[in-house]
């Protein structure tokens, strides 16, 4: 048992280093971008409800799973840390409750997901908050839990016919503020810094282009709310054209 824990906690924190935009960062965004286009076109045109839902509910599922199976194996290894593994990221967050909108079809979920989605999971799968790069179990655990989760989303928009309402980019907001508001006290009793509240990522990320803390908090919240009506645009169109 102890050579397993051992093995385990060695191959966590060995491998290739990740490269921002190298060849296999590039195919892993080229592949999501074909995917989030082609697979809900595809099972829309071509497949019964049966299976659109089942494909629906496997991406639910491997998203989730692609967070949950990360804490499990630092458990197994001994280097569970709850300042650094619970999910208390966003995007941690997302991963679990995804299911609800991909299995249960809940709309309210759907609502927040899919402001939350196309704006912090595109963000993070640009710029990755992960060191070891292909094939390491970190990299995939990366690309399904942001990339797919982002097919996912698009997926339920195309296939299941949800759509966001301009009362949803509202929901969607008051949703991350509520976030970060449970997250902080969460930060000041472990010490931890989730959802990157008490400090900056130790990667290259936009907010090394919002000023210093605390107040790329507020600029990093308006950016957000910016991005929410971006993503929110081509319904707006819809809804103008009807």
């Amino acid at each position: 048992m102890s050579e397993v824990k051992e093995d385990v906690s060695r191959y966590l924190s060995s491998g290739e280093q990740f490269e921002a935009f190298g060849t296999y960062h590039s195919v892993s965004l080229i592949t999501a971008v074909f995917l989030a286009i082609w697979l809900p076109l595809y099972a829309k045109r071509h497949l019964s409800g049966k299976w659109q839902y089942r494909i629906g509910a496997a991406m639910g599922w491997i998203v989730m799973v692609s967070y949950v199976s990360w804490p499990t194996l630092e458990l197994i290894g001994g280097t569970f840390d709850p300042k650094l593994h619970l999910p208390f990221h966003l995007c941690r967050f997302a991963n679990l409750t995804l299911p609800l909108v991909m299995v249960k079809r809940n709309y309210r979920m759907y609502e927040i997901l899919y402001f939350w989605g196309l704006s912090a999971m595109i963000q993070a799968s640009l710029t990755p908050d992960i060191v070891h790069g292909f094939p390491h179990y970190h990299f995939f655990r990366f690309w399904f839990s942001h990339s797919l989760m982002i097919v996912a989303l698009i997926y339920a928009t195309v296939v299941y016919q949800m759509r966001p309402t301009f009362r949803s980019l509202r929901r969607a907001f008051l949703a991350l503020i509520g976030f970060l508001i449970v997250t902080v006290p969460v930060n000041i009793v472990l010490g931890s810094n989730y959802f990157w509240i008490c400090g900056k990522p130790p990667v290259a990320s936009l907010l090394d282009y919002m000023g210093p803390w605390p107040w790329y908090l507020m600029t990093a919240a308006l950016f957000a709310l910016g991005h929410f009506y971006l993503v929110y645009v081509p319904f707006h169109v819809i809804d103008r054209k009807s």
